[in-house]
């Protein structure tokens, strides 16, 4: 599957825990990467500056579905069940 031009569903919805350049401690889920051009493409793409778990994600089906909102959806839905718990979650 090819990613879809303009989606960047995983340049914002997932947390994403490596430093990025002008995000040295990562970006929380929900928050676009700064990375991110206007019209949502990797201002880093091909660069050997790029993280390793962004260059290392793949576009699928079964995270980005059939249209970008799908995306969005399906990788907000695993976020949330990858989320760690915290302390007072198992109280």
């Amino acid at each position: 599957m090819e990613c879809r031009i303009g989606c960047a569903a995983c340049c914002i919805a997932i947390t994403i825990s490596s430093p990025i350049p002008g995000m040295p401690s990562g970006k929380p889920a929900g928050v676009p990467c700064v990375q991110l051009t206007a019209d949502n493409k990797c201002k880093l793409f091909g660069k050997p500056e790029r993280p390793a778990v962004c260059g290392g994600f793949t576009a699928a089906e079964y995270t980005c579905g059939e249209t970008n909102e799908e995306a969005f959806s399906i990788l907000r839905m695993l976020e949330e069940w990858t989320k760690p718990s915290s302390a007072s979650d198992n109280k």
